[in-house]
């Protein structure tokens, strides 16, 4: 059941990132007139059709850990996505992170970690 989980919490921050970063490239891919011209050209976007698939996949596969994970970790995980997008906004937009930010970064995982081991630990009692 472990690797389910492992498999599954890497497979819904992938799709979280992957969404976010599709809708950064639509946004950057179209003038930002915000008239009907915005909107044909939003919907010629192959990005937006990507987020919307990278939802639908996340979707699913949160539903999927629902069923068997506890809520607390999975819902925490689900949030991951804040730090793995920072990273591939560095990496794919030269996004600058700030200290403050690194900080925040790190006490979000440091706060998924301490959920995991409650929950393994609830379990042992």
């Amino acid at each position: 059941m472990r690797r389910f989980y492992i498999i599954g919490f890497l497979i819904l921050v992938l799709c979280d990132t992957f969404t976010q970063v599709a809708f950064k490239y639509t946004a950057i891919s179209i003038p930002h007139t915000f008239d009907f011209s915005w909107v044909v050209g939003l919907l010629m976007q192959k990005w937006l059709y990507f987020a919307i698939i990278g939802y639908i996949g996340a979707f699913i596969t949160y539903m999927t850990l629902l069923k068997h994970a506890p809520v607390g970790p999975a819902y925490a995980v689900s949030h991951l996505e804040v730090v793995t997008t920072a990273i591939a906004a560095m990496i794919l937009f030269h996004e600058h992170m700030s200290a403050l930010q690194f900080a925040g970064s790190l006490l979000i995982v440091a706060g998924i970690v301490v959920l995991a081991l409650g929950v393994k630990e609830g379990h042992e009692n």
